[in-house]
């Protein structure tokens, strides 16, 4: 995963957000964009969510203006912040950073480099940023992340926890 940049959608930033470990991101990541549409989806939920609230700011000073969607991704018809992440991606070699089976898929499909908030947690504690990595992978499951027991263990395990 050498791409210079990540680009990130909502869900990921919400939930670095809701347990304060944005800080992650700028640590990892070499640059940082966020479409306009996830900036979008993120002031929707931010009067209401403290995650999102604490995202917002740090993703308006990482802003980038939408593009015209390629139809092969349009045609998957994914939300509007899932699919200018991956026509972003598409415009500049990219990161996508999404945590959506659906747009995952996507990305995928369009061979580009992936990587979810579980896959930033674990990269953290790879390259040390964090001594483990479960306090952090539970939070973010009590946040509201859709990971199966299964799928932690088997992350954890990944980094010997």
């Amino acid at each position: 995963m050498s791409s210079s940049r990540w680009v990130i959608n909502a869900s990921p930033l919400i939930l670095l957000g809701k347990i304060r470990r944005l800080d992650l991101l700028e640590s990892l990541a070499p640059g940082l964009v966020v479409p306009q549409s996830v900036i979008g989806e993120v002031e929707a939920g931010a009067t209401s969510d403290a995650g999102a609230y604490a995202a917002l700011s740090w993703a308006r000073a990482h802003a980038v203006t939408d593009l015209v969607l390629p139809i092969s991704v349009a045609n998957w018809d994914l939300g509007a912040g899932e699919s200018q992440v991956i026509a972003n991606c598409l415009a500049v070699p990219s990161v996508a950073v999404l945590d959506d089976g659906e747009a995952r898929a996507c990305a995928q499909w369009q061979a580009l480099p992936l990587i979810g908030t579980l896959g930033i947690i674990l990269r953290a504690r790879k390259t040390g940023l964090i001594p483990v990595a479960r306090p952090l992978v539970e939070e973010i499951a009590a946040a509201g992340s859709f990971l199966s027991r299964a799928l932690i263990e088997s992350a954890l395990a990944q980094v010997g926890e």
